[in-house]
Formats: structure tokens, C-alpha cells, sequence
């Protein structure tokens, strides 16, 4: 589902223009010492869509030892026929089809020294050299087995999968994790949000024919929309706004506008349903400020990395709380269900208990207790996102295997099997194989939502990137900035691949769309897979209920009359999901969907636009259901 470039519909405003005398920061006014953080990973990107290179990476020599496809990833497999050496995900990208599909290898351990332990490669630096474009979606469905003999990803269902030590799960998940806004930022963070709501930067920039230099009516707009939070933050406080913005000298409170906008783009990360309608305005304002034309106008930069728990505990030297063993404890989420009052209150008091003895274990000069306690709680909402993102994935892949067998079918009522043309559906498939199709896409959505934080910090390195452009094209929904998106790619085909080993067959087109007229850009993308809990949520939450509502006496009668009884009513849900959200439809033409990576997004989109039609909706509205837009 891809959006216009304009976002949403603006109103013209007239902004008093205040502008500054001295230099201020946001930590300033907040209260806070602290110098600006460095962000850990530098951005860099490429212009190159089909091979994903950076430009500084193209330069540098192969090493021994190393894969000759990405170049940075230690081999692993030999190809005989090939006589390369590759790393397990460019190995599984090159030789998944054709004739390379029966290619013999090695494994480079067994070739020098069967001791050593085989160490996994690091899926966040993997680079992928693979096509991203068009692909007929529908083409060369068949049972791909991904790479034999190899053993069933690990399960996500708990921490210590990711890591073999809870400490290194710690230190990896903290360098994606934002640092939750305190009490005085989300003040400036209204400030933004109002500012962004007034402005009309979009329908101004990203126009066709326009007389006036592009770079001029950029300057302009970001400098307007900078007046506007100088009229807004004076009018909330005038003394510290006088302080603040004296002259016109937009310059000199640079420091204070990244703030800002760094807050903006903090709190939509850890927080997906919020900015709905101003986020895209505020990334696409970024990114224009990022041309070198714009910068040399603008005279500063509005852009700073992202404040995240690493970069903090890292800055005071205070990474061995990550390490500490009470940190499972004091970012644990408490759950309720099932549970006596007595049993969550004793979670609470001992979470309670780790934070503190925590906070104060490690509080040094310049990092406070409660900056400390800010970092505990972000990685609780962490741990928070991924139930309330992830969990429903896990849940939906439960209700497939206790309902229905991989291979066969008792009847036709229960049988998966879907016809192209039928109802619909875009794809043929029996009922082995879409079962296997339905659960290789839950799975991948899985692997996708448990790394949305690393995907997000990856997707704005893209879009904020100085040295790849963009360009304004009609894609079909408005005009759109089409842009690629080599850093995001590389991770989602390593994402694609280790989802591919968890299930151990492939089926369909394995394409993915980046920065074409399907998924113009990285934040299009980001943002349909940021929707995913909204189409599984209420579909669990209505399955869950059913046993509840059927203890009703009237309510049992009309299951019964209508449905035959409770776990029938389950299983035409069900049925009905699992093959019409699954069947490769929604697109307006034939290339388009299908069985892509993306497609199959799209057509539970489409099961979600017809689900008023279907005969079990009075017992969504029964559950409480009122819409996929997040809204219950």
C-alpha cells in the first residue's frame, strides 16, 4: 500500500518569524549537560540498485578468507563448480535456482580445521548482491529447498535464541534501541508535532513545473517551519523563548532544531502508531536538508543520530550493566494473564527492586540514576513492542498447526487449496503447499517485526544518506520520491534467508521490492510492515474470544445455528484467512502482487477490505472490533 509523497492534507498557516541570538541546545533548556552522542554506525549508501555496494566498500581489496560476492562476511561454503568461496547468505541467494541449484559444495570448516566451532555470520553488516526490481511475481513457484542439511533457524520465542549469552543479546538489541523521551522532551516533542501539522512542506516541494529553484524553496520551507517552533516554544514559555530566539540567526541554534527533530524521529520508532500523519513530512524535510546545494544555503545541518541506550551507557563508560545479571529482571515485561494479583505484584516489587539497586550500582558523574532508569525502561518498551508486533505472528503460526496437518486435508471445508481465479485468488496452490506458503510468510513477518529496530535505523541511514538521491515519479497512487535503499535491502535479504532456513522450503517469488514503483522508497516499505500487528491483532483477539462469547446462551445458539458450533466458527475463520489473505490478490494489475515478498502483504490488505462482507463479521463486532487502523 503505498502512499503519495504529500502525506497528508496541510493548511496554510502565516508564522511570526523569531530567530535566535546565542547558541542553545535542547539539553540546555532541558536541564541536561550532556554532549552531543555519536551515533555508532556512520552513514553511507550507494545510488547502485541492483548490486547494493557502498561506494567506500567497492574500493576495498577481497580479503583471504572472505566471500567474493559480498566481501565482508568470512566464507563458509566452497562451490566446486564455481570454485568461489561464499558466506551462507549470498551462497543461498546465488545458487537458489537454474543450474547452480545442483552445484556440489564444501564447508570451508571441514576444508581447514573441523575443531573450531562455525561462528554466524553478522546479519546486520551482510551485503547481499541480488536483483531488486521487477519480476514476474506469479513465475517459478515451486518447493525451493533453501540450503540442505542445514539445521532449523533458532526460535524466537525466547531472548537467549538471539544470543548464546544473555549479556551480548543485551549489548546487539540496545545499539537499535531508542532512549525513551523524558517528561521535559515530550513538551518540545508537541512542539514539533504541531509545527509539522501547520506546515505545507510537501505540497510545496514535491511538485512538477515549479518556476522557482528547487534548493531555494527547500531553504525556505525548513526555514519557516524552524520560525513557526520559535512562535510556538514563545508562546509556551516566554522567558526561556526571548532567551532563545532574539535575532534571525537560525544558524546559531542549530544544535537546538536537531534536538528537535531528533526527538520527532526518537519517538516514532518506539512508538509506530503515533505521527501517522507527520512523520513521512518530517523525514522527507530531512532528507531534502541533506543536499549539498541545501546545506551550503541553509549554513547548518538539522540532522543528529538518534539518541540510543548503547550511545548513552556508552559515552560514561557504563556498558556492564548490559552484562549485569539483574537486567533480565529490571526490563522484564509483567504479564497478567492467567496469573493471581499476589504472583504480579511480586514481579513488580522485584523489577522495582532491580531498577533501583541497578541505577545506583551504576551511577557516575554525568549519568544520573533516573538517565540510568531511562535506559531500563526503554529496553522494557522493547520487550513490549515485540508482544505487542511480533507475539501475533507467533499466535496466528500456532493456530495453523494445532488446526490444520502440512500435508493433507480430513475434507474440503478444511482444505487450504486455493485456484487462480477462483474467489479471487491470483495463485494455485493444494493444500501442502499452501500450507507451507502461509507459514513462510508468517515466519518471515516474525523474523521482520523481532528486527524492526535495527530495520528502522537502517531505513532512515538510507533516506538521510548525502550521497544517494532521489527522484519524483507518478507510480501510480500520486507522485512519489523513488529512491534506493542498498543498507535496508542488504538486511532484508538476510532477514529472507534466515527465514527461508527456518522453514526449510521456499515457495513463490522471493523478490523484494525496493525503490520502484511498487515500494518507491525505504520509508514506504518500513511503513508496511509497521502495520502488520494491526491486520493480526484483532483477527487473535476475535479467535480468542469465541470460547468466552459461546458461554453466552444466546449468543451459544446463534454459533450453533449458524456455524455448527464454536471450534467450527474457528475453523471457517480460519480457512477463510489463511487462504484469501494468501493468495496473491489486491493488485490493480497482473505483475503486480502475487507471491512476492511484498504481495504478500497486500493480499491480507485486500482480505482485510472484504471482511464486512464475509458471514462471521457480526462475531468481530461481537469481540469488540471497529476497524484495522489500530483503533480499539
Amino acid at each position: 500500500m503505498a502512499a503519495t509523497s504529500n502525506g497528508v492534507d496541510s493548511h496554510p498557516t502565516e508564522s511570526k518569524t523569531c530567530t535566535p541570538k546565542a547558541s542553545f541546545s535542547l539539553e540546555n533548556i532541558l536541564g541536561n549537560d550532556h554532549e552531543s552522542i555519536e551515533h555508532p554506525g556512520a552513514v553511507n549508501g550507494s545510488g547502485s540498485v541492483a548490486s547494493g555496494w557502498d561506494e567506500e566498500q567497492t574500493k576495498r581489496p577481497i580479503s583471504d578468507g572472505y566471500c567474493v560476492e559480498c566481501e565482508d562476511q568470512p566464507a563458509q561454503i566452497l562451490c566446486e563448480q564455481c570454485a568461489d568461496s561464499f558466506c551462507e547468505v549470498c551462497f543461498a541467494a546465488q545458487h537458489r535456482k537454474g543450474s547452480r541449484k545442483s552445484h556440489n559444495t564444501k564447508l570451508l570448516r571441514d576444508l581447514k580445521d573441523p575443531s573450531p566451532q562455525k561462528k554466524e555470520p553478522n546479519e546486520a553488516d551482510a551485503d547481499v548482491s541480488m536483483e531488486i526490481g521487477t519480476d514476474n511475481d506469479s513465475e517459478g513457484e515451486d518447493w525451493e529447498p533453501v540450503i540442505p542439511g542445514r539445521a532449523p533457524a533458532e526460535s524466537l520465542n525466547s531472548q537467549s535464541a538471539v544470543c548464546s549469552k544473555v549479556g551480548e543479546w543485551f549489548v546487539e538489541r540496545s545499539m537499535y534501541i531508542p532512549l525513551r523521551l523524558t517528561l521535559g522532551e515530550r513538551k518540545y516533542l508537541r512542539l514539533l508535532e504541531a509545527a509539522l501539522s501547520v506546515s505545507e512542506y510537501t505540497d510545496k516541494i514535491d511538485t512538477l513545473g515549479f518556476a522557482h529553484s528547487k534548493p531555494k524553496r527547500i531553504v525556505h520551507q525548513i526555514r519557516e517551519l524552524c520560525a513557526i517552533m520559535s512562535g510556538l516554544l514563545l508562546s509556551a514559555d516566554y522567558k526561556q523563548g526571548q532567551e532563545l530566539f532574539q535575532d534571525r540567526d537560525f544558524q546559531s541554534n542549530a544544535e537546538f532544531y536537531q534536538s528537535i527533530f531528533e526527538l520527532g524521529r526518537r519517538h516514532k520508532i518506539m512508538n509506530p502508531d503515533k505521527m501517522r500523519t507527520t512523520y513521512g513530512k518530517l523525514i522527507y524535510l530531512l532528507q531534502d536538508s541533506q543536499m549539498p546545494e541545501v546545506k551550503e544555503l541553509l549554513s547548518f545541518t538539522c540532522v543528529k543520530p538518534i539518541k540510543t541506550v548503547h550511545s548513552v551507557l556508552q559515552e560514561h563508560n557504563a556498558l556492564d550493566l548490559l552484562h549485569d545479571e539483574l537486567i533480565t529482571v529490571a526490563t522484564k515485561e509483567i504479564y497478567s494473564e492467567g496469573r493471581s494479583r499476589r504472583e504480579i505484584q511480586k514481579d513488580i516489587k522485584s523489577k522495582e527492586r532491580a531498577i533501583e539497586v541497578l541505577s545506583a550500582r551504576y551511577e557516575r558523574r554525568g549519568l544520573s540514576q533516573e538517565s540510568l532508569r531511562q535506559c531500563l525502561y526503554s529496553i522494557g518498551d522493547n520487550h513490549a513492542f515485540l508482544r505487542v508486533n511480533r507475539d501475533p505472528c507467533e499466535r496466528m503460526i500456532t493456530y495453523l498447526k494445532e488446526h490444520f496437518h502440512p500435508s493433507q486435508a480430513p475434507d474440503s471445508k478444511s482444505s487450504l487449496a486455493i485456484r487462480s481465479g477462483k474467489d479471487g485468488a491470483r495463485l494455485s496452490h493444494d493444500h501442502s503447499k499452501q500450507y507451507a506458503y502461509v507459514l513462510q510468510s508468517l515466519s518471515l513477518w516474525r523474523e521482520i517485526l523481532h528486527d524492526m529496530f535495527h530495520l528502522w535505523s537502517l531505513t532512515e541511514e538510507d533516506l538521510l544518506s548525502e550521497t544517494i538521491s532521489y527522484r519524483l515519479r507518478d507510480t501510480g497512487q500520486g507522485l512519489n520520491r523513488v529512491q534506493a535503499s542498498p543498507k535496508t535491502s542488504r538486511m532484508m535479504y538476510s532477514i529472507l534467508h534466515r527465514a527461508q532456513k527456518s522453514v526449510g522450503t521456499w515457495i513463490g517469488s522471493s523478490v523484494i521490492h525496493m525503490g520502484d514503483h511498487n515500494v518507491p522508497n525505504a520509508l514506504l516499505f518500513i511503513d508496511k510492515y509497521t502495520q502488520i500487528y494491526r491486520i493480526l491483532l484483532p483477527v487473535c483477539n476475535t479467535l480468542s474470544q469465541i470460547p468466552s462469547l459461546a458461554k453466552r446462551p444466546a449468543l451459544r445458539s446463534y454459533i450453533d445455528d449458524e456455524f455448527g458450533s464454536p471450534e467450527k466458527l474457528t475453523r471457517e475463520i480460519l480457512v477463510d484467512f489463511f487462504r484469501h489473505g494468501f493468495d496473491g490478490s489486491g493488485a490493480d494489475n497482473f505483475f503486480d502482487a502475487g507471491s512476492c515478498i511484498d504481495g504478500r502483504l497486500t493480499s491480507v490488505w485486500n482480505w482485510c477490505s472484504n471482511l464486512e462482507k464475509k458471514r462471521y463479521f457480526p462475531i468481530f463486532l461481537l469481540t469488540g472490533f471497529v476497524g484495522f487502523d489500530g483503533e480499539w
